[in-house]
């Protein structure tokens, strides 16, 4: 794991969000994602600087993803980094939806 996914995964682990079982590093037909709560069909990516030049393969994958039945949420290494409770929370409101 990177760095901004071992912060995050601090966060998601063990239940800690909303009750919600977080998988990480998970595959899912081709793909292998960042997080995945299964029961929510929520996907969580956190991406890097090399995901501005990817972004046709992201949106790829992404509809992929959807078209599974799965939400997807994408934060910034930075972003997590920064303000890895705020990243925590904005997914918690996910979760709510």
């Amino acid at each position: 794991m990177t760095p901004a996914e071992r912060a995050l995964w601090g966060g998601l682990r063990k239940r800690q969000l909303a009750g919600c079982l977080f998988r990480r590093q998970y595959p899912l037909g081709r793909y292998i994602v960042d997080f995945v709560c299964l029961e929510k069909r929520l996907v969580v990516e956190v991406d890097g600087g090399q995901h501005t030049e990817q972004a046709e393969a992201d949106r790829e994958r992404t509809a992929w993803l959807e078209a599974q039945g799965y939400r997807v949420v994408r934060f910034w290494n930075t972003d997590v980094l920064g303000a890895v409770a705020a990243v925590v929370e904005a997914i918690g409101g996910v979760l709510e939806q």
